[in-house]
């Protein structure tokens, strides 16, 4: 925005109206200088003698303008009515503008102050500098020694002190208050389920279906659904269906810390059904460590990595219940540890091929099932 504009081959209020559909090509840049600039603006309205026009061509002149100064209409309009009332736009600079009371230097010291003690609070850095001028003779901080504490926190927005010293904080979790964070107590009873999402993978930006499993702690009986999407609107009917597979009156529901199961939605659901509602703790990745391993052993195995389109969610889901259900439940056998406290005692975990047994087994081996 050096040169002048060159208005040669804008003539009339149709070349004008041309301009701004971008039929014309014209080069043109404004000044730098702002009276030079309101001075062209003048000069653009009396060559179209704006104050005889029509109001539609004084709205063509009027869009010219905006679109040639980038300037708001707001300030336009005020520059267009100097012009109706005194017949010139005249640039006017303010005299007496606001004096800033705290100069850069006093920002570069209140950096190095909040620097050298870890930007404490308000009172704190006030109280610092008024000490480092009255009892150090400090004079960088003569000024900063009267300043309130609601000041000082302008000041460190400005952008010279940022620009001088930034401060990071680290990342604060946000903290959810749905579910209990801790790992479930089943006192060895059935019906402590843990719960597990598994995607089918995307293919061309394309997500795939999702299967939606869950696992019982004390027997490993498992119940794996298909849904198309983890919304609520598929999720919450697909929940309900899934908890009625259960052999055994479902107390307890642990997921890790998905969105998909981290809601009010599930929760009111589970709240609703009087069901214990727990999540995984941070950095105990072994809380979900079950519903994860039957992934791997049963989900994968069953349906690989392999893109599967979600609108067949309905299709797998049959298979789930006619084929699935049955057989990891009533004909694979699964491992199920004892405790073996050691020489030094510490309780450990065996599985013994002798203590192999079906879901359905070990259910009804359970001390409290009876005439199952």
């Amino acid at each position: 925005m050096k040169a002048i504009m060159n208005l040669t081959n804008l003539k009339t209020i149709s070349d004008l109206e041309a301009f701004l559909q971008g039929n014309q090509n014209i080069a043109y840049s404004l000044p730098d200088n702002k009276a030079a600039r309101y001075q062209q603006i003048e000069k653009i309205l009396v060559q179209f003698r704006y104050l005889s026009c029509s109001k539609k061509d004084k709205g063509i002149i009027t869009q010219f303008l905006i679109k040639l100064t980038a300037y708001s209409r707001q300030q336009l309009v005020r520059l267009i009515a100097q012009y109706r009332r005194t017949g010139h736009i005249v640039y006017r600079p303010a005299k007496n503008g606001f004096r800033k009371k705290y100069t850069p230097q006093d920002i570069s010291a209140l950096a190095v102050m909040d620097g050298l003690h870890n930007t404490p609070c308000g009172h704190t850095i006030k109280k610092l500098m008024e000490r480092s001028y009255c009892l150090y003779k400090d004079k960088n901080y003569e000024r900063l020694m009267n300043i309130s504490v609601a000041h000082i926190y302008n000041l460190r927005a400005s952008a010279s002190y940022q620009r001088q010293r930034i401060y990071l904080e680290k990342t604060k979790p946000r903290k959810v208050n749905i579910g209990e964070r801790r790992k479930p107590q089943t006192n060895g009873e059935p019906g402590y389920i843990r719960i597990d999402t598994v995607h089918q993978g995307d293919f061309d930006k394309q997500k795939g279906v999702y299967h939606i499993n869950a696992t019982d702690e004390i027997t490993q009986f498992e119940v794996v659904l298909s849904v198309e999407k983890i919304s609520e609107n598929f999720l919450i009917p697909l929940l309900e269906k899934l908890l009625n597979y259960f052999p055994f009156e479902v107390k307890g529901f642990h997921s890790d810390n998905g969105s998909e199961y981290i809601n009010k939605n599930v929760a009111r659901l589970l709240e609703k059904l009087r069901i214990e509602f727990t999540k995984s703790r941070s950095r105990h990745s072994n809380d979900n460590a079950l519903a994860e391993s039957k992934n791997a052993s049963v989900v994968r195995k069953m349906y690989g990595y392999i893109h599967i389109q979600q609108k067949h969610a309905p299709i797998i889901n049959e298979f789930n219940l006619h084929y699935v259900y049955p057989y990891i439940n009533f004909h694979r056998p699964c491992f199920y540890p004892i405790i073996v406290t050691d020489k030094k005692g510490k309780a450990r975990k065996k599985y013994r091929y002798k203590d192999m047994m079906t879901p359905y087994e070990k259910f009804k081996s359970l001390p409290s099932v009876k005439n199952i």
